[in-house]
């Protein structure tokens, strides 16, 4: 189990690991899904893997990233659902997967949370929304 703040156990029985089903069967299909989880929790990261086990590097520098900071996240792993993997492209307009949401907003991929990370906006941008203690 990876340290830090502890993620939405609610969230991940439901939506870690979606199945087809569980997306297609969202009212507006797989972007009903993406925009609800966006609505339902503060921060949300579709991501390659979970957050304990994230299959591939990209996805696992923005977890640690949000591990260091004590972030509170939900995960979602995109590789369950080939449509959910491609529909969270369409639905940002952004070519990558991790994505990150923040209280509803596209941050970004891990290039723009790195960068964000290592020059200092990422932390009050974050207490800004609400989502870390200042």
């Amino acid at each position: 189990m990876r340290p830090g703040p502890k993620k939405d156990t609610a969230l991940t029985d439901q939506t870690e690991t979606p199945s087809a089903d569980a997306v297609t069967a969202q009212p507006a299909g797989v972007d009903g899904f993406i925009a609800k989880t966006i609505l339902d929790h503060q921060v949300v990261l579709f991501m390659k893997g979970v957050p304990d086990q994230p299959r591939c590097g990209f996805s696992a520098l923005v977890v640690q990233v949000l591990d260091h900071l004590g972030v509170d996240f939900v995960g979602v792993d995109v590789l369950q659902d080939e449509a959910l993997r491609n529909g969270v492209k369409t639905f940002s307009d952004w070519p990558t997967i991790p994505q990150l949401y923040v209280c509803g907003e596209f941050v970004g991929g891990s290039d723009i949370v790195r960068e964000m990370f290592q020059s200092g906006e990422l932390k009050p941008f974050l207490e800004e929304k609400g989502v870390l203690a200042a």
